[in-house]
């Protein structure tokens, strides 16, 4: 399984990096992906990440202020998001691609941002 960890209350401009890490002696997937279910909104692909580093498909809508990263020495993948705004209070999740499909998705971490 798949744990997010990192969340918590924060203000507008405020930083955060979420941890995303395999349980149990796991390794990450070769793409791992990040997503977000905001209150009341359909959940949201974030982007992913492949073995190599490359990071595929932010959306317009934290492209330049989120990062994804990687590491596989330690079985973690990370999402460092910058510059929050009120719009970005969710729930994370970290999700692995497998058979064609993201899934084995963590139990999420929430991440509040007030203005």
């Amino acid at each position: 399984p798949l744990v997010e960890s990192g969340g918590g209350k924060v203000q507008v401009g405020d930083s955060l990096k979420l941890s995303c890490t395999a349980a149990r002696g796991d390794s990450l997937s070769a793409i791992m992906a990040w997503f977000r279910k905001p209150p009341a909104k359909p959940q949201e692909f974030l982007g992913a990440i492949d073995w190599s580093g490359e990071t595929r498909s932010l959306p317009d809508a934290v492209k330049g202020r989120f990062i994804i990263s990687r590491d596989d020495a330690t079985s973690t993948m990370y999402l460092q998001m910058n510059n929050l705004k009120p719009e970005d209070t969710a729930v994370y999740y970290c999700a692995r691609h497998m058979s064609g499909k993201y899934d084995d998705f963590g139990q999420g971490t929430q991440v509040t941002v007030s203005s």
